[in-house]
């Protein structure tokens, strides 16, 4: 006898469309690519915009097989899905010479262009290391780049919230003729977030440019802005109290030893715009800036500071000591310290006391990495203070230089002291501690 019911069809073949979108969600382009020629009900689902409102785009300096696949791919689906599009990424990955880097140019012209005429979504857009002042950017092509940027960005100002060009490594010009296009249409900007880390070029006195100053008064809802040292100033602090200081909750100020940072800040503007914007909080990134008098000039005790990060990079100079620096500047932040972050090659001067009494010091300390010469005893006497409750520290991670080439002697410690406070590590803190030579 034949039977004439229809086939029993897989319980995938109901599963409702949002289920489905869910799923296609952690698919790559590749993946999506086959399950759209499933059956037309899937195909369907993946022509969802909530499926392609997030891309990443990689620019393989030196592409494999593979890798040219994928940049492809990512690039054909954001032209066809480009009005869906909220956030956008854009990486330069190992660019090395000039016909790769005229390569993106075209490429990126191409793509700014497209999504200009058809997404009225995006609100967030970064494009990070771009490193503009290599010489393999040609000075037609380096135009031509920032112009259909600029272009860009003054189409998407009015949507824009985002934007992220760190390490562009622009001059002074060309930097304020890329952040003017976000305000051009109505000579304000209300984007909240900007990352303009290392968006200028080594060596500019950025705080001293009118040019700049202006520029920067165009943005009036500021939520998080991240940049150099190099362009503090007290009127760049004034221009953030009278625009932003109704939004504005972070700071995250880079100092880096080649940048110029001897300028003269008042502290009575810092205190001015902590004053009007109460949410503050300032994220300071120290490299190679080290020395007590360059550090003092720097960390005032007006700034609302949440967060420090001193690195030496494995450089040693005996001219500079970190013992200062823990007794006398730091501490002043002992009320709203939560973030520390110590990467220092002091094998001149020993810090345990001076580095646990900072900690037990600063009540709202949650997090501290340490990499510098240590004995291992410090982390006994950490770990008691935490168990007694002298300090609210949740992470702790910790590298303990050494000049010896054994540390066999010296992780057996560790190990011991581990499973003294087993149950306080496992129970209650992020915590990694190792012995590393530096011989």
């Amino acid at each position: 006898m034949e039977d004439d019911s229809e086939p029993q069809q897989s319980s995938w073949a109901y599963l409702p469309d949002v289920c489905l979108r869910h799923v296609f969600h952690w698919l790559d382009d590749r993946d999506r690519s086959r399950a759209a020629l499933v059956c037309r009900k899937w195909s369907c689902a993946m022509d969802s915009g909530s499926l392609w409102r997030c891309r990443t785009i990689t620019f393989y300096g030196q592409p494999s097989r593979a890798r040219t696949l994928e940049f492809q791919s990512a690039l054909w689906y954001t032209k066809k899905f480009g009005k869906y599009l909220k956030h956008l990424e854009i990486k330069l990955s190992n660019p090395y010479n000039t016909p790769f880097i005229k390569k993106f140019q075209v490429i990126m012209r191409g793509l700014l262009s497209h999504l200009g005429k058809c997404n009225s979504h995006l609100v967030s857009l970064s494009i990070k290391y771009l490193e503009l002042d290599c010489l393999i950017w040609k000075n037609v092509v380096r135009a031509q780049f920032i112009k259909n940027l600029a272009a860009f960005l003054k189409r998407m100002s009015n949507q824009l919230d985002y934007l992220n060009l760190k390490g562009a490594r622009i001059t002074l010009e060309e930097g304020c003729e890329l952040l003017n296009s976000l305000s051009s249409l109505t000579n304000r900007s209300f984007i909240s977030e900007i990352n303009i880390e290392d968006f200028f070029s080594l060596h500019l006195s950025v705080y001293s440019s009118a040019l700049f100053h202006q520029t920067m008064s165009k943005f009036h809802r500021l939520t998080i802005l991240t940049f150099n040292y190099n362009c503090i100033s007290d009127e760049l602090l004034d221009i953030l109290r009278e625009h932003s200081s109704h939004s504005l909750c972070t700071l995250n100020i880079k100092c880096h030893i080649h940048d110029p940072h001897g300028q003269a800040v008042s502290g009575t503007s810092w205190a001015n715009l902590a004053k009007r914007a109460p949410k503050l909080n300032v994220n300071f990134f120290f490299e190679r800036v080290m020395k007590h008098d360059h550090l003092a000039r720097i960390l005032l005790v007006e700034i609302p500071v949440r967060s420090i990060s001193l690195r030496s990079c494995y450089f040693s100079d005996p001219e500079w000591t970190m013992r200062p620096t823990l007794t006398n500047l730091l501490p002043a932040y002992w009320h709203g310290l939560q973030k520390l972050t110590l990467e220092l090659n002091n094998d001149h001067e020993l810090l345990d006391n001076e580095l646990l009494q900072l900690i037990l010091l600063c009540k709202r300390l949650l997090f501290l990495k340490v990499w510098a010469f240590l004995s291992v005893s410090f982390m006994e006497r950490l770990l008691q203070n935490r168990a007694e409750r002298k300090c609210i520290l949740t992470t702790i991670k910790v590298r303990i230089y050494t000049a010896q080439d054994d540390s066999t002697e010296e992780e057996q410690l560790l190990v011991d002291i581990y499973r003294k406070f087993k149950y306080l590590i496992d129970s209650e803190l992020n915590y990694f501690v190792i012995t590393y030579p530096m011989v």
